[in-house]
């Protein structure tokens, strides 16, 4: 079992930046792709970034340019680094985890993001 813990998420200004962390624990090793996902109220769970434990990167094209992912394997964390945020970017954000045939999710971290 892998668990996964988000933090970093608040409330900001259009604009501005926030950086959320995500510590994977438990039965880390061979943890292969990690990456977060966000889900805005009404809308379908999206895919926002993803980094390969070699640190591969992939952005959806909405972030690519203001987002950054980023990842540290000795602390079993990934980050997702954002700055010029919009309002339409708020929405709770979810850390993913791949780990054999198991897809692990965080609890989910609000990020809002004001006019």
């Amino acid at each position: 079992q892998v668990q996964l813990v988000e933090s970093g998420g608040g409330l900001v200004q259009a604009g501005g930046s926030l950086n959320l962390s995500c510590v994977a624990s438990g039965s880390i090793f061979n943890i292969g792709v990690m990456g977060w996902y966000r889900q805005a109220p009404g809308k379908q769970r999206e895919l926002v970034a993803t980094i390969t434990s070699g640190g591969f990167t992939n952005y959806a094209d909405f972030v690519k340019g203001r987002f950054a992912i980023s990842r540290d394997n000795a602390k079993n964390t990934v980050y997702l680094q954002m700055s010029s945020l919009k309002p339409e970017d708020t929405a709770v954000y979810y850390c993913n985890a791949r780990r054999n045939v198991f897809a692990y999710w965080g609890q989910g971290t609000q990020v809002t993001v004001s006019s």
